[in-house]
């Protein structure tokens, strides 16, 4: 299991054994303040643990000193990070409330300045960070790569007969410019405490060949994602796939699920998405998680499907409840199947489980808890979910119920 370096960002700590952080990006226009606060708060609310936001005029760099400061004001203590590209040296210097109230910057070395530009703007902002003491995310992305360094790297692969394809070149100089900048910021003072990467690509295999020679390479946090992932399931699968297979070999601090929102889809779902993926590996459990069969044709009554959608919307709308009376019972596996096939067999694996009939199946529905053959349900489908519903109820009042947190 890979161990990276601690770095603090406002009231979250990354890194170390701490939990892997979810994070998101707003896609308001950081000038108009009031939708901007409005996505915070909602990205915050569904979980979001860093909220990122752009800051690139001097109009949104004096309207994100607005947001954070409205934000702080009523209670929201998300941290919040400055998205830089090309001008951040310049807005970072000409607003130093907002250098100080932001809770990290993000920057891209590929765009933060070019010739011999390019390193005097990166130590200006490494300068602002170590004045402020703030933490800053080196993020590299596949599109915005330094030119200059991917000249370089296919001229040494030319003259040294090195046999390298473009794709593994333009890999290679991801990391180089990861780990260059990595050095360089430590050689202008700035702490490795403070420091977090991030090698984004759209392609889930490159990501992942990626983010493995990094990990290798360095101890600092870093932060996942695949960028422009692109919309609806391909989006998620493309995430899910690339962040499952890089966090289950344990490399990742934080991730970010970057979806493409369709029409009036609310921007909450790539939250809801990072939650999933970590509570599918077992990393972190935010809610109870039902397993539920697809159907097939032994399970010719649609009352599974029904009782799992139920039972899913029923755990939604009670979470702030439970949450207020019991302690650490996210993790609780409810198994709702459709026949006899697989129905005792993943009912006894879960928590709390029931598995109901299938064709020509005795119509009754026996309920497992804890492995063990508790009841067996009868009667029309609003009973059933109405007498599990009360099982599920019963078993949180016996196994989780803290004094402290009753209400």
């Amino acid at each position: 299991m890979r161990r990276s370096v601690e770095v603090k960002i406002g009231n979250v700590t990354i890194g170390g054994n701490n939990p892997i952080a979810i994070q998101s990006m707003t896609s308001t226009d950081t000038e108009e303040i009031e939708s901007t606060i409005k996505e915070i708060k909602e990205l915050s609310d569904a979980g979001s643990e860093i909220v990122r936001i752009a800051v690139n005029t001097e109009e949104a760099a004096s309207a994100a000193e607005r947001v954070i400061e409205k934000l702080r004001g009523e209670g929201y203590n998300t941290p919040i990070v400055g998205d830089f590209h090309y001008n951040g040296h310049i807005l970072l210097a000409k607003f130093p409330k907002l250098a100080r109230i932001l809770d990290k910057y993000r920057i891209n070395p590929g765009n933060v300045g070019f010739g011999k530009r390019r390193d005097k703007n990166f130590a200006q902002i490494v300068q602002i960070a170590i004045d402020n003491n703030k933490p800053i995310r080196i993020g590299v992305n596949v599109g915005s790569l330094d030119q200059q360094l991917v000249i370089r790297e296919m001229d040494k692969n030319s003259r040294f007969n090195l046999n390298k394809s473009s794709e593994e070149i333009i890999e290679d100089c991801m990391v180089i410019s990861a780990i260059e900048s990595v050095e360089y910021a430590l050689d202008l003072g700035l702490p490795k405490e403070k420091i977090v990467i991030s090698c984004k690509t759209s392609n889930p295999s490159s990501l992942i060949r990626v983010y493995r020679k990094l990990a290798k390479q360095t101890e600092q946090p870093l932060h996942l994602g695949l960028t422009e992932a692109g919309m609806g399931i391909k989006g998620i699968v493309w995430s899910a796939t690339a962040m499952g297979v890089l966090l289950n070999e344990g490399i990742g601090d934080t991730i970010r699920v970057s979806l493409t929102p369709r029409m009036n889809e609310p921007r909450i779902n790539e939250v809801l998405v990072a939650r999933e993926i970590l509570q599918s590996l077992g990393l972190r459990f935010f809610a109870p998680s039902v397993t539920s069969c697809p159907g097939c044709g032994r399970t010719t009554s649609t009352t599974f499907r029904e009782l799992a959608q139920e039972i899913e919307e029923y755990i939604s709308l009670n979470m702030n409840r439970w949450k207020r009376r019991y302690k650490d019972f996210e993790s609780i596996k409810i198994a709702v199947m459709g026949c006899v096939v697989n129905g005792p067999g993943e009912s006894k694996s879960a928590d709390i489980g029931i598995s109901l009939p299938g064709k020509g199946e005795e119509p009754r529905c026996p309920v497992y808890i804890d492995g063990k053959l508790a009841t067996k349900l009868q009667g029309d489908a609003k009973e059933i979910a109405a007498k599990f519903k009360k099982i599920i109820e019963e078993y949180l009042e016996s196994n989780y119920l803290s004094s402290e947190r009753v209400l």
